[in-house]
């Protein structure tokens, strides 16, 4: 059963491949820039900003998730969306496909046999990094002079953001599960650019590491900003627990949208953090 399986998936993306094959001897030899699939959010709202629309084949299916997307609904609507698959990808006929840092063998074994570019960008743990995939994606697009208007626009946020000297409460970033963000994280940069002190290593927490409510109960933060999406309630925000901390400390919305992705999205982050810093 397993190798009628693989030999009907080898079917299926073949198939895919010879329409593939067959867009792209059809192209014209003119056409200057590459088509590009991304199957990574993050990926997504780079995207948006460097490559002209024509150049988007498809987009990452989470984009048009309302709780997943780093762009707007109306904008991700507006392109085709894929699972990641490799059928669905080969089908789309890029030039190139940029992927997060973990791509299904399966995939990358259909886009050598095609010779389509596979880019791979991680999850950046800082702005400098960021700028650097912003560069690396607007190069792979052919259009570089975009990408470096999209990193000026960076800057100036997180300028326009940063904090007066002084003090900087300490604040922590937390899940739902006690997922916290630690020093080395992009999320640590952006507290520290808009005036916060990262609190997690006060507790002996690494990048990524797990707070349990009950140490946060004992030792909390001064700012306590809790993950959720925007357009729901936020079950950890009326937990009882932290209802009572409500009296003592600040607890603030962050929108989870903004806390995995670079690019574009350190700008609305930035100053989603500098209104909280600013009105405290």
């Amino acid at each position: 059963m397993i190798r009628a399986f693989a030999l009907l998936l080898g079917l299926a993306i073949a198939g895919c491949a010879s329409q593939a094959a067959d867009r792209l001897t059809q192209r014209p030899k003119t056409q200057a820039l590459p088509r590009v699939v991304s199957i990574n959010p993050c990926v997504d709202a780079v995207l948006m900003q460097v490559a002209s629309p024509g150049q988007i084949a498809a987009i990452s299916h989470y984009s048009q998730d309302p709780h997943a997307t780093s762009i707007p609904l109306d904008q991700a609507r507006r392109f085709a969306a894929t699972s990641g698959t490799a059928e669905e990808v080969v089908a789309r006929a890029p030039d190139i496909v940029i992927a997060g840092a973990h791509v299904a063998p399966a995939t990358i074994a259909a886009l050598q046999r095609m010779n389509i570019k596979l880019i791979q960008i991680g999850v950046p743990e800082s702005i400098a990094e960021s700028r650097g995939q912003i560069r690396t994606i607007a190069a792979a697009v052919r259009q570089p002079r975009r990408g470096e208007a999209l990193v000026a626009r960076i800057d100036v946020a997180v300028r326009a953001a940063s904090a007066q000297p002084g003090s900087a409460p300490a604040a922590l970033i937390w899940q739902g599960g006690g997922l916290v963000p630690g020093e080395g994280t992009l999320a640590s940069e952006l507290l520290r650019r808009t005036g916060f002190r990262n609190m997690s290593a006060d507790y002996g927490l690494k990048r990524w590491d797990v707070l349990p409510l009950e140490h946060l109960v004992v030792r909390p933060p001064e700012v306590l900003l809790s993950v959720g999406a925007e357009d729901r309630s936020d079950r950890m925000l009326g937990h009882p627990v932290l209802a009572g901390l409500k009296q003592t400390i600040a607890v603030r919305r962050y929108p989870e949208r903004l806390l995995h992705c670079g690019g574009p999205t350190i700008i609305d982050a930035v100053g989603h953090l500098a209104t909280i810093r600013r009105a405290l």
